[in-house]
């Protein structure tokens, strides 16, 4: 009898699924939701490979504004340079790899919390305590890896992956549909973190659907939203959209 929860079998029905019209939708295989090798393939194939949003351009509108973000187990600091641009680091330290930057805030040098080993905020070594005593050292051979990052209608992103194609040319159709809006003029008014106990899709799909809206938002949007009149094109290569 074959083993229908191998990764490839699970992966087998999904592409099944994801092959009927839209109007025999059904729901992805459970497993998606809850296989390990589901989970690590989505780490290597999306997280490791994609390109990730992590905030608005103006949440770090300053010379050493900074926030943190792990992509899968990289952690990863984005921050304000001096010319006004944005770069993205790998956020340990190259001597014993301790995490340098936490949360949000400003900096005027990247300093490591164990062995003050200091970086500029180009992620160049600045200075290393008692180094100079070591005659192999050189702090030229010393940076923090760069961690490819653009920036896009207002936002930015990263990405592990050298080789993706840039932001703006795969999520071109996407300035066609939002551009409009000016998100580059957006700005941050509150920041909130939420850790969910739950697998990423569960909380996608929540996102990317308007069912639920008349029920649970019926306090607000609810009434407005007119489930007859929800269009639903197909999905695009790189991301999916409906109007309601």
């Amino acid at each position: 009898m074959a083993n229908n929860t191998t990764p490839s079998s699970i992966l087998s029905r999904l592409a099944a699924l994801a092959a009927l019209p839209q109007e025999e939708a059904t729901a992805m295989p459970p497993e998606m939701y809850h296989s390990t090798d589901i989970v690590d393939r989505e780490r290597s194939h999306i997280f490791d490979q994609q390109w990730l949003c992590v905030g608005l351009s103006k949440a770090i509108p300053n010379t050493g504004d900074y926030l943190s973000y792990d992509i899968g187990s990289q952690p990863v600091v984005i921050i304000r340079q001096k010319d006004g641009e944005v770069a993205a680091f790998a956020n340990v330290c190259r001597h014993r790899m301790s995490a340098l930057l936490e949360g949000r805030g400003n900096t005027r040098a990247i300093v490591c919390p164990y062995h003050a080993w200091t970086y500029n905020l180009d992620g160049t070594l600045r200075g290393a305590p008692a180094m100079t005593k070591n005659d192999g050292f050189c702090k030229g051979d010393y940076r923090l890896p760069d961690v490819r990052c653009e920036e896009f209608l207002g936002w930015v992103f990263v990405t592990l992956n050298p080789d993706v194609p840039p932001v703006a040319e795969q999520l071109a159709k996407v300035e066609e549909l939002v551009g409009d809006y000016d998100m580059a003029a957006y700005t941050e008014t509150f920041f909130e973190t939420h850790i969910w106990n739950t697998n990423w899709k569960v909380l996608a799909e929540n996102f990317m659907e308007s069912y639920h809206l008349p029920v649970c938002h019926a306090g607000t949007i609810g009434g407005l939203s007119k489930l007859d009149e929800m269009i639903c094109p197909p999905g695009e290569e790189a991301f999916n959209y409906h109007t309601i």
